[in-house]
C-alpha cells in the first residue's frame, strides 16, 4: 500500500490497485450473454413483484 504525507502531517494510503485483464471476443461474449440472461431475470422478477403487489391492494 503506497502511503503519502499532506500538508499538516497527516497519512493517506492508496490501495494496491489489481491489474487490468484483457479479455478475447469469446470470453467478452459468454460474460455479455451472462450479464443479459441476469438484467432479463431481474426485469422478471421486478415485474411478478409489481403484479403481485398491484394483486393484493
Amino acid at each position: 500500500m503506497q502511503v503519502t504525507t499532506e500538508d499538516g502531517g497527516r497519512l493517506n494510503a492508496f490501495a494496491k490497485e489489481p491489474r487490468m485483464e484483457v479479455m478475447d471476443a469469446e470470453t467478452s461474449r459468454i460474460r455479455g450473454r451472462g450479464s443479459m440472461l441476469m438484467t432479463l431475470g431481474g426485469t422478471v422478477l421486478v415485474l411478478a413483484l409489481v403484479a403481485m403487489t398491484v394483486a393484493i391492494s
